[in-house]
């Protein structure tokens, strides 16, 4: 398999490096790995110490817990920023490391859609407690 920047072939230097370069979004994907990862750092203290207080026993203890809509909200606002901090994350990863451009665009279709399912399913599952 020939990867495009290979010095194979009567391609010219510029031709080879087209499209390898910067696609002017990479400041944007950077600045939103660093804000969920600030976002998830004090989201997850607040469920720590949330949880820690409250020493969970039992179903009907995290279903009052999630009653009210502070601690519905912002547990909502973790699942949503770690997934979307995850799904970044995947995403760099395949673009890295994976040269074949078919797999690498159902790679990152893939990781997308399990990445949002999962959030919906984690999302759905605190509104019926909550609710």
């Amino acid at each position: 398999m020939t990867l495009k920047w290979e010095d194979k072939g009567i391609k010219s230097p510029l031709a080879r490096a087209r499209g390898l370069g910067s696609a002017h979004d990479g400041t944007t994907h950077w600045m939103h790995q660093r804000i969920t990862a600030i976002s998830n750092l004090v989201l997850v203290i607040w469920l720590m110490i949330s949880l820690k207080s409250m020493e969970v026993e039992n179903y009907l203890e995290v279903t009052i817990w999630l009653s009210n809509p502070i601690n519905a909200i912002l547990l909502i606002l973790t699942v949503i920023s770690t997934f979307y901090h995850a799904a970044l994350g995947s995403q760099v990863v395949v673009e890295d490391y994976i040269h074949n451009e078919g797999f690498k665009f159902f790679k990152l279709v893939g990781q997308k859609l399990f990445f949002f399912a999962m959030a919906v399913a984690c999302i759905f599952s605190i509104l019926k407690m909550a609710l």
